[in-house]
Order: C-alpha cells, then sequence, then structure tokens
C-alpha cells in the first residue's frame, strides 16, 4: 500500500516540478524480487495518479524500471574497480565479527589492499575529511568520512545493491533535485561520494520532516493507518488529500488552509519546509474533507456519492436529499448510513440509538404523532409544527419530542434533517415505521 508519506514527498516534489517547469520522474526500484510485484507496481501508479500526479500531465515522466538498467549498474561498479575507487572483499560477517569483536563495530578494511579480483565490491571511502551535505531544508550536515564503513556497492555474483543502483539510475536520468524523507538522510553520504567517485557533481539534497501520530511517533503501517488507498475506499477527495499533505511541514506562508493546488504551487518553495516533525492529524484531515464536500457543486457532490450507493436505490429518490446529505458528512462513504432508510423496507436500528431515544414518554409521542400524520400537509413546516405541538402536550420540547420519532422513522438518532425526511420517504411509509416502532415497544 502507498504511504501518505511517500504520498508528501511525492507531492512536493511534483510541487517542484511544476513551479520549475520540470519534470517529475517516476522510478520503480525493482531489483529486489521478494518486494516486487506487478500488482503492487499498479498500486504505486493508481495511488499517485489519484493525487493528480500522472503520465497525463506535462510534468510527468516514467515510469521507468532500476532492472532495465542492470547492465550501467555493473559498467559502473567495474570502472570504480579499475580506478581504485572500490576492491573485492571476500570476509563474511562472522570472520569481521570475530576480528572487530562486534557485528554492529562496521567493516574494518580487511581486504583493502589484497588485490582480490573476485568477492562482493566494496566502495573505498576515504580516511580522512567530512562528506559535507548541502540540503535545501537541513542546511549544512557534515558527515566524517572514518565514522563511514568501506560499504558493499555490487554482491559477489556482480549484481548491485541498492545504492550503486540508485546513484546510477540518476545519473542516467539527470537528476537535479532528491527530495525525500528525513530517514533517508544517513544513507546521503555514501550516494554523494558515489556521485563524485563516478565525475558528476551531487543533486540539490532535501530531506522533508518525517510524519509523526498524536504521540509524536513516527507513522507505522504496523500501527497506524497510513495507506492512501484506505483513505480513498473511505470516501475522502483526493484535492482534500492533496490539500492537506502539502500543509505537513510546508505552508504558504499566512493563515490561509483550504486552498486548491494551482495556488500552492506558485508558492511552493523547499527552503520554506520546516524540519521538525510534522503531526499526521486524522481529524483535522477529516475536517478539510468536510470543507472540500461542502464546497463541490451538488451535481458533483451526486456524481462522487456513487461508488457508496447501492445500485438498486432509486436515484430520484436520493437527488432529493443530496442537498441536505452534503451539509452532513465529511467522508463520502457515510451517505449510506444517512440516506439508506429511504431505501430499505424497514430502517436498520441501531441498538444504542433505540435505547437513547424509546424512554418514558416515547408510546406517547409516538401515537399523538402517528394521530396527527394521518392528516398533516406534508410539507418540512407543517410536520415540524404537528410535533412540536404533540411535544408540548407532554411538556417536551421539539428536540426531546422527536428523538423517537427520528428514531422510528430512520433508526438512528442522528442523520438528515428529519421533517424533510419523512416528506421524501412519504406518508404511509412513515406511518408503517412509526406503528411498527410503537408494537416494538409495546412488545
Amino acid at each position: 500500500m502507498f504511504h501518505v508519506g511517500g504520498a508528501r514527498s511525492a507531492l512536493f516534489n511534483w510541487a517542484l516540478a511544476e513551479r520549475s517547469g520540470g519534470r517529475f520522474v517516476l522510478r520503480i526500484e525493482d531489483t529486489d524480487a521478494a518486494r516486487n510485484r506487478p500488482e503492487w507496481t499498479e498500486g504505486i501508479i493508481s495511488a499517485l495518479a489519484w493525487i493528480g500526479i500522472n503520465d497525463g500531465a506535462p510534468a510527468f515522466e516514467g515510469p521507468y524500471f532500476q532492472s532495465s538498467y542492470e547492465k550501467q549498474h555493473r559498467e559502473a561498479a567495474a570502472r570504480l574497480l579499475a580506478e581504485g575507487r572500490a576492491y573485492h572483499c571476500t570476509c563474511t560477517r562472522d570472520e569481521v565479527k570475530a576480528r572487530t569483536g562486534s557485528e554492529h563495530q562496521g567493516y574494518d578494511g580487511f581486504c583493502r589492499d589484497r588485490g582480490l579480483t573476485e568477492g562482493a565490491v566494496r566502495f573505498r571511502t576515504p580516511d580522512e575529511g567530512v562528506t559535507v551535505i548541502s540540503d535545501l531544508v537541513r542546511g549544512t550536515v557534515e558527515f566524517p568520512n572514518n565514522a563511514m564503513e568501506d560499504f558493499v556497492i555490487a554482491r559477489g555474483d556482480g549484481s548491485p545493491l541498492f545504492v550503486l543502483a540508485n546513484v546510477v539510475d540518476d545519473v542516467e536520468m539527470r537528476i537535479s533535485h532528491v527530495v525525500r524523507a528525513e530517514e533517508h538522510l544517513s544513507n546521503t553520504p555514501k550516494q554523494q561520494l558515489l556521485w563524485e567517485a563516478l565525475g558528476v557533481a551531487p543533486p540539490t539534497w532535501a530531506h522533508v520532516p518525517v510524519i509523526v501520530n498524536e504521540k509524536r511517533q513516527k507513522l507505522s503501517k504496523r500501527r497506524d493507518k497510513v495507506a492512501l488507498e484506505s483513505y480513498r475506499e473511505e470516501g475522502y477527495l483526493a484535492e482534500a488529500m492533496v490539500n492537506y499533505l502539502m500543509l505537513l511541514g510546508w505552508g504558504p506562508g499566512d493563515d490561509r488552509e483550504i486552498m486548491p493546488w494551482s495556488e500552492m504551487v506558485p508558492l511552493f518553495r523547499l527552503e520554506d519546509v520546516n524540519p521538525s516533525p510534522a503531526f499526521f492529524d486524522e481529524k483535522k484531515l477529516r475536517a478539510f474533507n468536510g470543507e472540500y464536500i461542502r464546497a463541490l457543486p451538488l451535481a458533483e457532490f451526486i456524481i462522487r456519492c456513487e461508488p457508496w450507493l447501492d445500485p438498486s436505490w432509486d436515484r430520484e429518490t436520493f437527488a432529493k436529499v443530496a442537498e441536505l446529505a452534503q451539509t452532513r458528512i465529511a467522508v463520502l462513504s457515510e451517505i449510506t448510513a444517512n440516506v439508506d432508510f429511504l431505501f430499505l423496507d424497514e430502517p436498520v436500528f441501531d441498538q444504542a440509538s433505540w435505547d437513547k431515544a424509546m424512554k418514558s414518554s416515547a408510546v406517547e409521542i409516538l401515537t399523538g404523532y402517528l394521530d396527527r400524520l394521518e392528516k398533516v400537509e406534508m410539507d418540512p413546516e407543517s410536520l415540524k409544527t404537528a410535533l412540536e405541538e404533540v411535544g408540548a402536550s407532554y411538556g417536551l420540547k421539539l428536540g426531546k419530542a422527536q428523538a423517537p420519532v427520528r428514531v422510528a422513522v430512520t433508526g438512528r438518532t442522528v442523520g438528515l434533517p428529519l421533517f424533510e425526511s419523512i416528506e421524501v420517504l412519504g406518508r404511509e411509509r412513515s406511518i408503517e415505521r412509526l406503528r411498527a416502532a410503537l408494537a416494538r415497544l409495546q412488545a
């Protein structure tokens, strides 16, 4: 599944590409067979397309597949060997541990000058000095070279490791900016050393802040709701998700939060990204989504609801209450519970709602309203007045009087406006439901 953190990083890249007239390059790094399946690749492409990053846009390029560049990866390893920037090594992990006393010590350089012609390929890290990373988000970050081991760039069979393949691919594709999550910062000095060893100026680096949950823990797929697809399936709008993700670590510089992509792109600068951890607040995202839902033209809202409507439900009936529902839901999937009572033979009672509403005066309220409903005009104001009068006769205000009627008619204590619902449901069906609720109470 596509992590919301990956989606945020992708959007920062996308905004940079559009703002600068550049290209967003999608590369599928598929050299690890255990983590590579066609359906996962399709999932990545689909998730990106949902948030607006797709091959229909001029700024998009790809997808490329890392496995297609293995020849260049092997050639780069051979070149580094020939130039003395890398060497063969036959040491096993156990041998290194036996020499250093710890498997966490790092490689000790045993094979550096042995002149071997086979084995894994290690990069010859400089013994002295520092590797300086100029990062648009984090400023200048220095890594002492003597703290880095001679890292492996290719296996004994010649197949490249990710650290080499990634750099070679970036060089081949003329990558100018690498914008990614901060957890990759520790890999950057190794990659920069490889760029320099291959004789190419390193790209501009930008490591964006980690995304955390309400406990300020890094979002984890094992613990948190992180899959972009799950939000799409729940009924979040792509434009709301894009807006919210863009504000995780960046802002337009004023108090605005709800703003379309077209307004964010001209303002976006990597230098303005805050390096501090960004809190993924699902409640705030939900509020964003509600705002975007309410801003939809009614006809568009009806179309967007379609995946959550049963095929058997009458669309003309739904259209009569769509505008009422639009102001009451925060995600599109909630439309089902708000309108299903109109299309079912009888409402599905929520037991908690029934217990809350059907108290001592419920029988009297339902009986009195049944009598009124048989002859009252079927418009919201008349229906409301009738129930107010019934409630008043028992010393109840409208809010208390309508609770048992709402549950009898819709099955729930919350939902669409009651009297508009009764109007659309119709006199006969409403009467049937009030009688059924009475019978259930009296039983």
